[in-house]
């Protein structure tokens, strides 16, 4: 186990971010999976003691969202997207050829526990598709060949950039973001023209939002 005091005051930290302690819930489910890698027994315990809330109410949680895994996940965490949009573009073949080269499928992990694998009904990115995960930064615009570069590049500790952001993260580092916890990346975020298209389509005609929708 490598949950200890320092990780329980990190957690004792969330909960004083909201007005309502049980609210704290998903950022510090997060916080175990980047001490353990996965949300343990001995994590939900934690949780439940810290928001005084039964472990049978954290396990819920946690196996409601699939951000949480009830095993080890791998150092990379690498999300393909097969909805229709993606899997038309090349999101079949790019999940076919990925899982064939690792040798696992959905929700599997790697012998050595380098890559762990998801296929994911959309990642919202369509503009961008076919689109791939790894460790939730966006690789877009993926071909077959481009994401078996990418899995060659993880499996050997290479450096993978991701495509509008920062390079990618072990799995355990980025739960510690998604858990709140500062990483000094904020600066690596970008919106490409794709992404603005329908805003900045919208601002030349001079439409915006009803008032009270916002």
């Amino acid at each position: 186990m490598s949950l200890t005091q320092e990780t329980r005051e990190k957690a004792r930290e969330i909960i004083s971010r909201y007005p309502q302690a049980r609210s704290a819930l998903l950022p510090m489910l997060h916080l175990v999976q980047s001490e353990e890698g996965f949300v343990s027994a001995d994590g939900i315990a934690l949780c439940a003691e810290e928001l005084e809330l039964t472990t049978a109410e954290v396990a819920a949680v946690a196996t409601f969202y699939t951000m949480y895994h009830r095993k080890p996940a791998g150092e990379f965490h690498v999300g393909v997207c097969i909805n229709p949009g993606c899997g038309i573009l090349g999101g079949d073949e790019i999940w076919k050829r990925v899982s064939d080269r690792l040798g696992i499928g959905h929700d599997e992990v790697t012998e050595d526990g380098k890559i762990s694998l998801e296929r994911i009904e959309c990642q919202a990115a369509c503009t961008h598709a076919p689109v791939m995960t790894a460790n939730w930064e966006f690789l877009d615009n993926m071909t077959p060949e481009s994401a078996l570069e990418v899995i060659e590049k993880l499996s050997r500790g290479e450096e993978v950039l991701s495509t509008r952001g920062p390079r990618v993260r072990s799995f355990k580092e980025n739960e510690l973001t998604l858990a709140g916890f500062e990483d000094e990346l904020v600066d690596f975020g970008q919106a490409d023209a794709m992404m603005l298209a329908g805003l900045n389509r919208a601002k030349e005609l001079g439409q915006s939002a009803p008032k009270g929708t916002l």
